[in-house]
């Protein structure tokens, strides 16, 4: 029908007859554009946020199947061959993006739930001292390898806090503060979550020829793989006892987050104000980061049952895995092999640094 319009205005053709004519199509496209606006409401979302849903379903059996790979990764991973699959309906596009954002965000704040200042200060100042200092010195070597190689600045950042501190969790933190779009965050969380997935199945694989105790493991394990699931994964290897110290010293790496994610902001804002193309300044912490520090301060209290820690664990968890799934549907692998070869390589190389560098960190602290 669209086709058999003639090029000419409408006002060119207001004879009589032709008013008549058009009448009928006026007709039909007022409630065209009634429909139209009902898609962009909040029903939207709803199809999106059912497919992530099942998704997360689908990667908790698929965990249970293979315990060594977290749901996380199954999450991320599913959502890219779902989109490369091309099985993803096109109505599912407003909840994907709800899922990747404001889940992933408010994921992030719940985490800070599970970090106790009391359990990091427990830990001795030479054990915080090695894992900061190797947080710091991996951001700084990943941030300044990036740049050797050509890599923008946004992905050079969410690589470095990526693969330093706290995997896709930091990546979503740092999102805004980066100016980093939904392409750079999906090709960065994916490096991150598979890097950390090879490095939780290698890792437990070392403890015998390097002669590691449980306690030593557990440090090297928490100051080095990126994700808090892998850490858990890696660590249960080696007993109760190391789990419990990978997991105090992971949280310790997450505890810098806020941080870290201030300084970011406080160079870009600085950058900004340098720049006379600048028009606006990003918030130099964003919300859910604040809202981060809050959960951090209410789990220090104690004022917190057990029961309701659990209930926000799941939460938390379950917010994550579905914003992974979300973020790895805008994963394009032919795009990410013909483009993302730099990232990988910068993925590899800040795992193998990491890894060293804290093992020979913890040896420092232990021995």
């Amino acid at each position: 029908m669209a086709t058999e319009v003639p090029d000419e205005p409408v006002t060119t053709r207001c004879r009589p007859g032709n008013a008549r004519a058009r009448q009928p199509e006026a007709a039909v496209a007022a409630p065209a554009t009634a429909s139209s606006r009902m898609l962009r409401g909040p029903l939207a979302v709803v199809p999106g946020i059912a497919l992530v849903g099942v998704g997360l379903a689908v990667a908790a059996l698929l965990h249970r199947a293979v315990p060594a790979v977290g749901e996380v990764t199954f999450c991320v991973v599913l959502g890219a061959l779902f989109a490369n699959l091309d099985l993803i309906p096109k109505a599912c596009a407003p909840g994907l993006k709800l899922a990747a954002k404001q889940l992933l965000r408010a994921g992030v704040a719940l985490l800070g739930l599970a970090v106790s200042a009391g359990s990091v200060v427990a830990l001795g100042l030479p054990t915080i001292a090695m894992v900061i200092t190797t947080l710091v010195v991996t951001f700084v070597v990943t941030s300044a390898v990036g740049r050797w190689w050509g890599l923008s600045g946004a992905r050079r950042l969410l690589l470095a806090t990526g693969f330093a501190i706290c995997g896709a969790s930091a990546i979503a933190a740092m999102q805004s503060t980066a100016d980093a779009d939904d392409e750079d965050v999906a090709v960065t969380v994916a490096l991150v979550t598979l890097c950390g997935t090879a490095a939780m199945l290698g890792l437990p694989l070392l403890q015998g020829p390097l002669g590691l105790t449980g306690h030593q493991m557990g440090v090297w394990v928490g100051a080095s793989i990126h994700d808090v699931g892998q850490v858990v994964g890696a660590a249960s290897a080696a007993g109760a006892g190391a789990l419990t110290v990978a997991v105090v010293v992971k949280l310790t790496r997450v505890l810098m987050l806020a941080p870290m994610v201030a300084a970011a902001g406080v160079r870009r804002r600085r950058a900004l104000r340098e720049s006379s193309a600048a028009r606006s300044h990003p918030p130099m912490v964003p919300l859910f980061v604040v809202a981060f520090v809050g959960c951090v301060v209410l789990r220090t209290t104690g004022v917190l049952p057990e029961g309701a820690l659990d209930v926000a664990g799941q939460v938390q968890s379950a917010a994550i895995g579905m914003a992974l799934f979300g973020m790895g549907a805008s994963v394009h692998f032919p795009t990410l092999l013909r483009r993302g070869r730099a990232e990988a390589g910068l993925a590899v190389l800040a795992t193998v640094f990491i890894m060293a560098f804290s093992y020979a960190g913890m040896l420092l602290v232990t021995n």
